[in-house]
């Protein structure tokens, strides 16, 4: 496994596991005029820490899926800005390059809400922006934002952790202490966040606090997020975990063996249905179908005011079909691409899908939980409510 050089996120040594320090992107300790993130690409066979030294890295980094989740997604957006500032924010046109540059990284990742929101935060700041001294860039302004994107997120992460901790509990006390059974798809964990992750926020509060709690890990083809990321995050902080391929959750459920699913989300409608990784929808028609409560953690900057219905506004990405035909992993002691599909085979690569707010049992959020409903999220969220269009 690959040795890690450098120090991860704010501390003195180097983390690869969830606590107050880690982070999932930073500065490079010694020059920060480098944003350093982990090339998720690689694990978990190798760690390897890679570099941004220009916003192009950053676009390349969310396309390519080096980072992944909403709200990781969004941090590198950001900080993608501030290397377009470091390059142009000095010259003539420097605003108006990095608008270019905004509306270049809009286009990475299509469903991911929170790439949106973060570029239009960051432009907003951009716009707002007066130079009166000489000690003041562009650059150092949106340095600035991005920081403060991260440490709110860290902050919404802990939220969603504290109050989905009460569902873990709960459901621990009427099973008299014995481990609490979660289903997770995807990856909503530390890796896709800046911090504690979304979905894995309750587990990790719970497995803190000594409860029993063990997860069912959904695979989760063709990318594989929950075999190579949230199995290896899971087993990096001790969270007794089992890897299931996705379409045995439904035989799980059906024979009394999950208690509580909960995944993440990369775009939510003001009336409560959601967007995650494809394979999500079935998930939730399994746990209706066996009355086993359906949770989505949810952060509130994944939340689209602007739509109402998920299956008809919500765009969906199609990704290479090469996702598809080849798997990663190790042989012997290479790392390697195995191609498992003849040739002449058409392949469809949707990566999302749409769950409707009525197989939602409840969002849990920064502030509480609520229902999947557009009166539910408002109680939670009045002032953005308000400004909905």
């Amino acid at each position: 496994m690959a040795k890690l050089t450098t120090t991860l996120g704010k501390g003195n040594t180097a983390l690869r596991k969830t606590g107050e320090e880690f982070r999932t992107i930073w500065q490079k300790q010694d020059d920060p005029k480098v944003v350093q993130i982990i090339d998720q690409r690689k694990l978990p066979h190798e760690y390897v820490v890679h570099d941004l030294t220009k916003w192009q890295d950053g676009a390349f980094a969310i396309s390519e899926m080096l980072v992944r989740g909403a709200p990781l997604i969004g941090a590198t957006a950001a900080w993608s800005l501030y290397l377009a500032a470091l390059e142009y924010g000095a010259t003539e046109n420097g605003t108006n390059a990095i608008k270019d540059v905004a509306a270049t990284l809009g286009e990475t990742r299509p469903t991911a809400v929170n790439l949106r929101w973060a570029l239009d935060r960051v432009i907003r700041v951009l716009d707002a922006a007066t130079i009166d001294s000489a000690d003041i860039s562009l650059a150092d302004i949106l340095e600035a934002e991005a920081k403060a994107i991260c440490e709110e997120d860290v902050e919404i992460s802990r939220g969603i952790g504290i109050h989905g901790l009460e569902l873990i509990k709960e459901i621990s006390r009427r099973k008299h202490g014995q481990p609490v059974n979660v289903l997770t798809h995807c990856n909503a964990g530390s890796l896709a966040t800046i911090n504690y992750g979304t979905a894995t926020a309750p587990i990790y509060f719970a497995h803190a606090e000594g409860i029993a709690v063990h997860v069912w890990v959904d695979e989760t083809r063709p990318r594989n997020q929950g075999s190579q990321l949230t199995a290896w995050e899971l087993a990096e902080n001790g969270v007794p975990h089992t890897l299931i391929v996705d379409n045995a959750g439904g035989h799980l459920m059906q024979h009394g063996m999950v208690d509580l699913v909960i995944t993440g989300t990369d775009r939510t409608t003001r009336s409560g249905d959601v967007a995650n990784k494809i394979g999500t929808y079935l998930k939730a028609l399994a746990a209706h179908d066996n009355g086993i409560p359906f949770y989505v953690a949810l952060p509130s900057t994944t939340i689209d005011w602007t739509i109402d219905d998920g299956l008809r506004d919500i765009p969906i990405e199609e990704r290479n079909p090469d996702e598809v035909t080849t798997i990663y992993g190790r042989s012997g002691e290479d790392l390697c691409f195995v191609n498992t599909v003849a040739s002449n085979t058409n392949i469809s690569n949707f990566a999302f899908d749409v769950t409707p707010a009525k197989y939602v049992t409840g969002l849990i959020t920064e502030k509480g939980i609520c229902d999947a409903s557009r009166n539910g999220l408002s109680t939670l969220f009045p002032d953005a409510a308000a400004n909905a269009i």
